[in-house]
């Protein structure tokens, strides 16, 4: 419980508000000596206080839950420091514009790291008119097989979700592609630049 809505967080974000502990309190309707006790690590805000606490500080319920403060500094979107997430139950990829807290099916998803291409995991790109034909010489088993292959430009993204016993193979405009990644459901997240 030691990453449960920590004092430590409600008080940088509250001070970061120029707020005192009686405005808070007032926000979230408890006395200000509620909010004494959860930053000093007294206590903890019920469950049902989570959401309007999250609300008056300008906070996701993720990011409050988490204990982290997280914010986008990102502000011009580069593409190419984007980040990739994958959820273990449902399978969904979630891709961003910079760091962000995700979560999906319950769980709070890691950013996924991208190493460089293995002979295993070797991502072929072949240029046919103006696409670019991407293949991954790869099992394509429910056990063991290439989840999806994206290009990230200067300004987008293009992601085709693969699926097993298909191919992986996928083809992309050719505009501006800086990075081609290919995820294993195994061994995860390759990359090679252009």
């Amino acid at each position: 419980m030691d990453k449960y809505v920590t004092g430590a967080v409600i008080r940088k974000l509250r001070e970061n508000k120029k707020m005192t502990q009686e405005e808070l309190a007032g926000k979230v309707f408890v006395s200000s000596k509620a909010v004494s006790k959860w930053e000093t690590g007294q206590g903890f805000p019920d469950v049902s206080l989570i959401e309007p606490l999250a609300k008056a500080l300008d906070i996701s319920v993720i990011e409050l839950l988490s204990g982290e403060d997280i914010r986008n500094l990102n502000r011009s979107s580069n593409m190419t420091k984007g980040r990739f997430y994958v959820c273990p139950v449902c399978g969904n990829v979630i891709s961003t514009t910079g760091e962000t807290v995700v979560s999906c099916c319950g769980i709070t998803l890691p950013p996924l790291e991208p190493e460089d291409c293995d002979t295993e995991h070797e991502i072929r790109i072949e240029k046919v008119e103006d696409e670019y034909y991407v293949t991954v010489s790869h099992p394509m088993t429910k056990d063991h097989h290439i989840s999806f292959l994206a290009a990230v430009s200067d300004h987008g993204i293009q992601l085709v979700k693969l699926y097993p016993e298909g191919n992986a193979e996928a083809r992309f405009r050719i505009d501006c592609i800086r990075k081609m990644y290919a995820y294993c459901n195994r061994h995860g997240l390759f990359m090679v630049k252009m």
